[in-house]
């Protein structure tokens, strides 16, 4: 009897993976969440909306099992509001899963690893080996002494008689150096990020918290600082991300620029950069006398000047400012075009879509080579 192999293809209906009732409203909820800047009332609000138009969930398992669950597993709790009223605040296990989720979604393909390394094209001393030899040399690590070369050099060098391992015979396997870099991430809070019915304020926080679980799970040798800017420049933790929020302010470039500049000058490693995300001109800056000048009318060469003077200091100290500019307005590109020939940075032109992307890949590849 022949055995008959049958090769090609079997299509049938898409089979969505399984997802229980808990998971599926999950994922919904940490998404909600984010852009209702942690208030959990108006999230839950939202997600008994969209159950009743899309019929999330049915008698076995409703919104309130959900609510119930959700407590059970730690990720909300009860809190004192700032008005003095109780209500239900998300815990710090829903702010990491938040992240995780933002990194998932922009950065889908990044696995995790080790500790955070980013390799270099200058051989040094590292733990990352390079499958290159070489001589051993006074001064080189033991632990970099390759016993098999070595071994085998010797028999080559010294027959297989009687056995001799001398220092002439030692083979050492090179190493990479690897890189840390130390990254600011500058994010303006305007009052323009949700002008025109474009909330742009959301898609900045969901790269804030990629970033941040990227580098504090693949890079965590690398330092990640962030800030805000509006009238003001104030940094933010990481876990703030979730419950950030735009403010009726101008854009003060300038005190984000010296934040982020004073912030890395006590960074020691060698490796350092700041990542600006803005959507508008700037339009304040603080006076030698603590008075705010303003004005929103369009480019202030006043004030455009002070910020091309913080584009060129950080030029001075070594540090590159990549621009990521959400905005298509000609006369603000051209802004953005000088003060990045003034610090000899990087800028780019972008929508909302695909801003994640751009940064990590922008993130990743100045990473890969050592700035001098």
């Amino acid at each position: 009897m022949n055995n008959t192999v049958k090769k090609g293809f079997y299509f049938k209906t898409y089979e969505a993976p399984f997802q229980s009732p808990f998971d599926k409203l999950f994922a919904i909820f940490k998404e909600l969440i984010t852009h209702t800047s942690g208030d959990f009332d108006e999230a839950i609000n939202w997600l008994r909306e969209l159950d009743k138009e899309y019929k999330l969930t049915d008698s076995s398992y409703t919104i309130d099992d959900f609510i119930e669950d959700l407590k059970k597993k730690g990720y909300i709790r009860e809190e004192i509001k700032d008005d003095g009223t109780s209500g239900t605040g998300i815990t710090a296990k829903t702010e990491r899963a938040i992240r995780q989720q933002a990194l998932e979604t922009i950065f889908g393909n990044i696995k995790k690893s080790g500790s955070g390394n980013h390799k270099t094209k200058h051989v040094g001393n590292g733990d990352e080996h390079a499958g290159e030899f070489r001589e051993f040399h006074f001064g080189d690590a033991l632990e970099n002494i390759s016993i098999t070369e070595s071994l085998r050099n010797a028999q080559i060098n010294n027959g297989v008689g009687d056995f001799i391992l001398t220092e002439n015979d030692l083979i050492v396997e090179e190493t990479q150096y690897k890189s840390q870099m130390s990254t600011v991430l500058m994010i303006d809070i305007s009052h323009s990020m949700i002008l025109y019915g474009e909330d742009r304020i959301t898609p900045a926080k969901k790269v804030a918290m990629a970033l941040a679980e990227l580098i504090t799970t693949r890079y965590p040798k690398d330092t990640l600082d962030i800030l805000v800017f509006g009238n003001d420049a104030w940094r933010i933790s990481i876990k703030d991300l979730p419950y950030l929020k735009v403010g009726p302010y101008h854009t003060n470039t300038v005190a984000g620029l010296q934040l982020a500049m004073d912030l890395l000058r006590r960074k020691k490693n060698t490796n350092k950069q700041i990542f600006m995300i803005t959507d508008g001109k700037p339009s304040c800056v603080i006076e030698k006398d603590g008075t705010y000048y303003m004005n929103s009318n369009g480019l202030d060469q006043y004030i455009v000047d002070k910020c091309y003077t913080q584009a060129q200091q950080a030029r001075k100290l070594h540090i590159p400012i990549t621009t990521f500019m959400i905005a298509n307005d000609p006369y603000l590109q051209k802004f953005v075009n000088y003060f990045t020939e003034a610090n000899q940075g990087k800028a780019f032109y972008t929508g909302l879509k695909g801003l994640g992307e751009m940064i990590f890949q922008d993130y990743e590849t100045n990473r890969k080579k050592r700035i001098k």
